[in-house]
């Protein structure tokens, strides 16, 4: 165990913080759950109007001709917008996440010549009111000429067809590791080789608010004001300015409450970018709200993939080698670029595991179907080939897959650690102590001797384990810093502004928590300004686990400014060394003196109307403006996730009977919202092992567009989640590291390999995903007629 790692604890040797570390209530409860909050379709604007798409019923058409006659006629309808009515507008379209020189996918505001999907836009109608856009919608007449579309992305290499003509065999891009033949002799001369091709599903983040914008023209001044539900309204403003070739100071975006993102609100997509486009055509504004059919159609889909999986071992089970080749759906139009995501999941796929010859390749393969878009831990996938896999090579060499995993996952004393396929190196993570704390919490040995009897009774339980390593807050891509700015009013109270980006994670809660500790204040004098780019400044939003961290170093950055104006204002009021001066409890106070001090208050007087009393050098005032640099290439987090699990042979139903999570994300700041953060991705995860699959048929139409269809965890499926903590502080500020993701990583795998653990007697070994109770019953029937046979 690391020397600073506790479980349950807080991290030893560090000063003791007054609301960082508690679990503090979150700020924003209040209005939420009283029905006060501001989603984008709260927002009313004066003579208002709304927008609805047309799109394609086809996979893939040619577009002969588009007729908006009868649309344009019913009364209340004021425009409808098509291809060549919005696309050549467009100036510049990438994003800062990714950058101007990645060599990105194809992506047109509307369908220009060609449908692609089922769901692609073709039209943007424009009327008075929704219930008119919504009629008008079907007066639109299109003529398509069926093309046969490229639906199975196993074979769209070897398919006639293309799905983009400029991207022959449907290959959007490839990257690759070490030469395979390298790594032939370690594989070869192997006493164990296991292989197998492990398939993941077409999943969705589903958010419960949908996507939305409303954006508001202003022609007298050339402004464009956008209420987006967003992950990153700093984002949308950028893109939205290269979109339309607008100055930026010129694109103002407002994010309020975003109802869940999840990774599907990080970047504009092609329907906001219609709105974005036509909303300059428009006498007022315009408002989109998409409904649940159009977010399961078109919003895009994730995880649809599979690897080729192999590890090599000696006798004893250590690991010798590791290699996969990758493939992945990418459908008709990615966002953002997936050949660089599709790469990070062969890097990671040693996980946290002291292997040293790896290698990968990885192949992003187009499809007449929604385009794949980020979610929640985008390189999931390496998790599940690497655990799976794992599993099923410790029933064959007859292992327990809890010794197999204790011989060779990394411990704290193993690191640094060089991550072989080129990731980068492991610090500051404790896969071995998470992994052993949380068979201690399930008392792994115990249930082992449960499952015995159950088994003897006819019944079958099992348990399943995933540990994986996380890269959290980047600092080697465009968005490694972070901006934040301070202003103590002249009544004391604080505000602290931040880029935002809030949709679930608690950055207000732990923003206000971080001030209050930097500047010593009382937390209920904090109050936070976020989501608005007129007035905060310039930030990353909400991705890639890095809310906390980097917010974290933006508020201390920017806290040490005016902490050393004050306690400098206050020494020389109260005639004592600036050394000698504590902010504590909301005032500056001698040390050693309780009875000499001052409050915030009257320091922000003093600051603010009285010049003249300020020390020499001292600016008036007190706000500050500071940005943080991640300076470390990444922060790894871990942890591990434990299901255990009850499956009927019979009829294929799997109750989940214990769920527990070891993580290791650092010191936590508030542990309410690690836990919640958690709770959330797991139950993602557990949704897309057992549940949801965005289902296509043989010609490409989507068949689980409704909740009636595309089934989701409830709370009567969901286990009560158990916490354990282990916090190793990382390079960053604080130590914090990220968590946002890692829930909806361990998950999937862990409920897999519990399942497949239960069937074990059987003879099953699961390599496609979902597990539905069809499945389990023929998996069973298969094997027990293997047997018999």
């Amino acid at each position: 165990m690391s020397p600073l790692a506790q479980p349950n604890g807080t991290a030893t040797g560090a000063a003791a913080a007054r609301y960082s570390g508690a679990r503090v209530s979150r700020v924003e409860d209040a209005r939420l759950l009283t029905g006060r909050g501001t989603f984008v379709d709260d927002v009313v604007r004066p003579g208002m109007l709304h927008a609805c798409f047309v799109r394609s019923p086809l996979a893939r058409a040619r577009i002969l001709g588009i007729d908006a006659s009868e649309a344009l006629a019913l009364d209340g309808v004021h425009a409808v917008f098509t291809a060549e009515d919005l696309n050549p507008d467009v100036r510049e379209q990438w994003y800062t996440l990714t950058g101007k020189d990645v060599p990105d996918t194809p992506r047109p505001p509307l369908a220009e010549d060609e449908v692609r999907f089922v769901g692609d836009p073709v039209a943007l109608v424009v009327a008075e009111d929704r219930y008119i856009a919504e009629d008008a919608v079907e007066l639109v007449s299109v003529d398509y000429d069926p093309l046969p579309p490229v639906v199975d992305y196993v074979t769209a290499r070897d398919a006639e067809a293309l799905v983009h003509a400029g991207y022959p065999r449907n290959v959007a891009g490839e990257t690759a590791g070490r030469p395979a033949a390298e790594l032939d002799p370690i594989f070869d001369g192997a006493p164990v080789v296991v292989r197998e091709t492990i398939y993941q599903q077409a999943y969705a983040p589903v958010p419960m608010e949908t996507r939305g914008m409303v954006a508001e023209w202003s022609a007298p001044d050339g402004e464009l004001t956008i209420w987006a539900a967003t992950q990153s309204p700093h984002e949308v403003r950028l893109f939205c300015s290269r979109l339309l070739g607008l100055p930026e100071h010129r694109v103002r975006v407002v994010m309020r409450d975003t109802g869940g993102g999840f990774g599907q609100k990080v970047m504009p997509l092609r329907e906001d970018m219609c709105v974005m486009l036509a909303a300059r055509k428009l006498p007022a504004a315009v408002k989109w709200i998409e409904d649940r059919r159009e977010n399961l159609m078109s919003a895009g889909k994730s995880r649809h993939e599979h690897g080729d999986a192999r590890m090599a071992f000696d006798a004893d089970g250590t690991i010798l080698a590791a290699a996969m080749d990758f493939v992945q759906d990418v459908g008709a139009y990615p966002t953002p670029w997936p050949v660089g995501t599709a790469g990070v999941i062969g890097m990671l796929f040693p996980g946290p595991y002291r292997i040293a010859d790896a290698t990968f390749s990885s192949t992003c393969v187009f499809s007449n179907t929604t385009g794949r878009a980020a979610y929640r831990g985008p390189w999931q996938f390496e998790s599940v080939a690497r655990e799976v896999l794992l599993d099923i090579a410790a029933r064959r060499m007859g292992m327990d897959p809890a010794d197999l995993r204790r011989k060779n996952l990394l411990k704290f004393d193993d690191l640094p650690f060089s991550n072989p396929n080129g990731m980068g190196v492991y610090t500051d993570v404790t896969p071995l102590e998470t992994f052993e704390h949380g068979l201690t919490m399930l008392d792994y040995d115990a249930f082992r001797r449960e499952q015995k009897r159950a088994r003897e009774q006819g019944r079958f339980l099992g348990v399943g384990t995933c540990s994986y390593v996380e890269p959290t807050t980047a600092g080697m891509n465009l968005l490694s810093t972070e901006g934040a700015t301070i202003r103590i009013e002249p009544s004391g109270k604080v505000n602290v502004y931040v880029s935002g980006g809030s949709s679930g994670n608690s950055i207000e809660t732990t923003v206000v928590q971080l001030t209050a500790d930097a500047l010593g204040v009382d937390i209920a004098d904090v109050n936070t300004v976020q989501g608005d780019t007129a007035v905060t400044p310039f930030g990353g939003g909400t991705s890639g686990s890095r809310s906390g961290s980097m917010t974290a170093g933006a508020v201390a950055e920017t806290a040490s400014v005016l902490r050393e104006r004050m306690t400098a204002i206050a020494a020389h009021c109260l005639e004592a060394a600036v050394g000698d001066i504590d902010l504590i409890g909301g005032r500056a106070a001698v040390r050693g003196v309780p009875s000499a001090g001052m409050s915030v208050a009257e320091i922000a007087q003093i600051a603010y109307f009285q010049p003249d009393a300020l020390p020499p050098g001292t600016p008036p005032g007190l706000e500050a403006s500071g940005r943080y640099r991640a300076r470390e290439p990444m922060i790894w987090t871990n942890a591990t996730h434990v299901c255990t699990c009850e499956v009927d042979p019979v009829t294929g139903a799997v109750t989940i009977l214990r769920y527990i999570v070891s993580e290791d994300c650092g010191p936590m700041i508030n542990p309410n919202v690690v836990e919640g953060q958690i709770a959330g991705g797991t139950v993602q995860g557990i949704g897309g092992a057992l549940y949801e699959h965005l289902a296509y048929d043989e010609d490409g139409n989507p068949v689980t567009t409704t909740f009636m269809d595309y089934l989701l965890p409830t709370a009567v499926e969901v286990p009560a989640i158990e916490y354990g903590h282990l916090e190793t502080p990382g390079p960053g500020e604080g130590g914090y590291k990220g968590v946002g993701e890692g829930g909806a990583i361990g998950a999937p795998p862990a409920v897999v390999n519990a399942v497949a653990d239960a069937l074990a007697p059987f003879g099953v070994e699961i390599t496609r995903l979902p597990i539905t109770p069809e499945s389990i019953v023929a998996l069973v029937r298969g094997a027990q007629r293997t047997v018999t046979g």
